[in-house]
């Protein structure tokens, strides 16, 4: 370094040896072809839904909430709680209002059973309306 107190930036000395020089790719297995972002590869296939992932039971609810109309969907079988929170919270932002997983129900708020219908039907669930 001179005298100026400045730091060279021409790229200096290089490393000497690089680790990696003696190894060779024979015998590797050959990587797969870039897929652009986006884009599907052919021959993969998004995984199919299960058809009839059984009943579940879709019940309009006021006693005990003030008065207030609660949409509840019970009678899950086979799925657990992190799904059924996966579903609540799509049920959630499709239907605009608030609701949660409470024993092993999922609960929202307002008469949502048309759009919750819809949802389960479209996640291979058999929705049923029971009650009145």
């Amino acid at each position: 370094m001179s005298g100026n107190g400045k730091v060279p930036t021409s790229g200096g000395h290089g490393l000497g040896q690089n680790p990696f020089g003696a190894l060779n790719a024979s015998g590797l297995p050959v990587g797969p072809s870039p897929v652009p972002p986006g884009a599907q590869p052919t021959d993969a296939r998004p995984a199919p839904m299960a058809k009839n992932r059984g009943r579940v039971d879709i019940v309009r609810e006021t006693g005990g909430r003030g008065g207030k109309t609660v949409t509840v969907v019970k009678g899950f079988v086979g799925i657990g709680a992190l799904e059924k929170e996966q579903l609540a919270k799509k049920m959630r932002a499709a239907c605009g209002c608030g609701g949660t997983v409470k024993e092993g129900q999922i609960e929202l708020q307002g008469d949502k059973r048309e759009q919750v219908a819809k949802i389960l039907a479209d996640a291979g669930f058999r929705p049923v309306f029971a009650g009145g």
